[in-house]
Parts: structure tokens; sequence; C-alpha cells
């Protein structure tokens, strides 16, 4: 096995660009290639084993990888009208929606020329996920990409007040799905707060109030359920609008670096929901590494409100990786 990549990160969370070595990626989607990653009987975070499961699992284990890592197969757009489409993975599967990866290919496909820029002022990068077409604003002054702004599918509130039975007591969540379903909730509703001190009890809490919400009524039409668990401290307002501080728990026990993307979205309409955004308002959303993104609603439609994130991704490297046929490790492992 032989497969180069461009890796990014977007605020700290990593975003891993499959640039060469991919086997075939059937399908005639970018919904119907995830289904297809996916595997007949898996599931999103239990994938079948394949050739192109395979190059993910390589890619996010040790020693090549690690259990933080994200990224993304770049396949064909589901038509002319976007630039190309994405698959996203994660170390236990694959995603349908990922605003930090998002942003980390607008910035790719400016850098590398794959969709022309000016040199000052901005380029539009449509990308289709399987949640939909989302799309990158790369910012760009004195030839160098400086922002991005990830404008996400619709982002609809599900449910308010969830209330769930953990093992601090009873919390109530909030349910909003933006391109994924999210759960949030205020840390201290469990007693704890969004410092890199607690890491262990807010992943702790997040896988526990993952497990509590499956099957719950609200999820009924998404069949992957809850993606991630928001946990969130209220900051003092900033001048522009709330300012909140947040880890999202993703996946099976996945920390964001970043403030996450397409969790910021969920955030935004549901504090808009509930009156905490006003019109023209900004939401200052910070990540437990003290990374930032901006988000705001732009408008609101049947589909729901239409949110747009920005933030800084930046170039870590270009790689190469190999997997000799006499490793025992074979693709890594997971710790």
């Amino acid at each position: 096995m032989n497969i180069t990549t461009t890796d990014y990160h977007t605020a700290g969370e990593p975003f891993r660009i499959v640039t060469g070595g991919l086997p075939p990626v059937p399908g005639d989607s970018v919904a119907e290639r995830r289904a297809i990653a996916i595997g007949a009987g898996g599931t999103a975070t239990s994938p079948r084993r394949g050739a192109l499961d395979d190059v993910r699992r390589l890619l996010t284990r040790e020693p090549r990888g690690h259990a933080g890592m994200y990224g993304g197969f770049v396949v064909p757009a589901d038509d002319d009208e976007a630039h190309f489409g994405v698959l996203f993975w994660h170390k236990d599967g694959y995603s349908t929606a990922c605003g930090h990866g998002t942003m980390a290919l607008g910035a790719w496909a400016v850098d590398t020329g794959r969709v022309a820029a000016p040199d000052d002022g901005t380029a539009l990068v449509r990308i289709d996920v399987p949640s939909g077409r989302v799309s990158a604003t790369v910012h760009r002054r004195a030839g160098r990409t400086t922002a991005v702004t990830f404008r996400n599918v619709p982002t609809r509130v599900l449910a308010r007040k969830v209330e769930l039975a953990v093992s601090g007591g009873s919390v109530a969540v909030d349910l909003a799905h933006s391109g994924a379903v999210y759960a949030s909730l205020p840390a201290a509703a469990l007693g704890l707060s969004v410092v890199p001190e607690r890491l262990p009890a807010l992943t702790a809490a997040g896988r526990e109030i993952r497990a509590a919400l499956e099957g719950h009524p609200a999820l009924a039409e998404d069949r992957d359920g809850v993606y991630g668990v928001i946990l969130y401290d209220e900051l003092a307002d900033a001048p522009s609008g709330p300012n909140q501080r947040n880890v999202t728990v993703f996946a099976d026990g996945q920390i964001d670096r970043s403030p996450c993307g397409s969790g910021t979205s969920a955030r935004l309409a549901l504090l808009a929901d509930e009156g905490a955004l006003r019109s023209g308002q900004t939401l200052r959303h910070e990540s437990i590494i003290g990374t930032v993104f901006t988000g705001r609603v732009r408008a609101y439609g049947l589909e729901g409100a239409v949110t747009e994130v920005t933030g800084a991704a930046h170039r870590t490297g270009e790689h190469r990786f190999v997997l000799d046929s006499d490793d025992m490790l074979g693709a890594g492992f997971l710790l």
C-alpha cells in the first residue's frame, strides 16, 4: 500500500486529505459512496472491512495516525455544480458532515490551484458531502489564505430539553441536526467545566449521553443517531454577541480540538431558537484548547437555519505512507 496525503489543521483539529493511492470508490453520489464504504451490515462507527476502509484504518491508527485523527477521501461531485465531493472519516468510521474538514478542503483547493482564486479577495469552493452540498469561501490577502467561511446545509432544531438519566443524576439536552445530529448541554449541569484538566470526565459524559440517546424518538429519521455531544460553558458576552467555550465528543469518544464546525452550526440554530442570538449578532465559539470560530445565522428557510462559520486552516505537511508486507502491525493499532 502506498498512500499520499496533504495534511491541514483547522483551529487545532487535524484533517488528512488523501491525494493518491486510493482504490476505486464506486457509487453514483457521495452519499452512495459513503454507504458502500461502510459496507453492507456495517454502521457509521463500525464499518465492514474492505480495500477502502483499510486505507482509513492505516491513516487513523498508530504509528501513522492517532486516535484523534480526522480526514477525507476526495471523490467526484454529484454534478457539475460542485468542484468535488468528499467522504469524511475518523478513527471509528465515516461521518455525514464535517465543518472543520470543509474549511481545510477549501483552503487546500485554493492553495493547490484546484480552484482559481485572486491574490486579494475571495474564492468560493463548492463541495458535495454525504449530508448535501456545502461551500467554503476562502479569504485571501497578498496571495495568502487568511480565513475560510463554511456555509453548512440547513440546520434544524429536533428537540428541546430531552431528559436523560445519567450516572450523575438527570440532565436535559437539546438536539439539532446540522448535517449530523448533535446533543448540547451546559457542562455545569454535570458539575464540569470545559478545561483540559476535566477532559477525561467530559469524554466519559459525552459517551454516556450519546449512549443514553440511542433509539430516542426524535432521532427516528436519522439512522446514524447522535453523532456528537457538545458540552459548553457560558462566557461573558462578546461585543458582537454570545460567547461560549465547548468541547465536542463525537463517534466513540473522539475529541474535537477545534470548536467543531458542524457543531457550531447546531449551537447557532439552538441559540437563535431560544432568542439568545439575535439578528445580526455573531457567536464567538471557543474550543477546549482556546482556538476560536465565529458563526452567524444568515437566513431561515423551510429546511432550517442557514449558518456560516469562519475559522483558519493551515497546511501541516505532505506525506507518503507505505505498508510493508512484512509489518507485523499491519494497518496499526489504537490506544
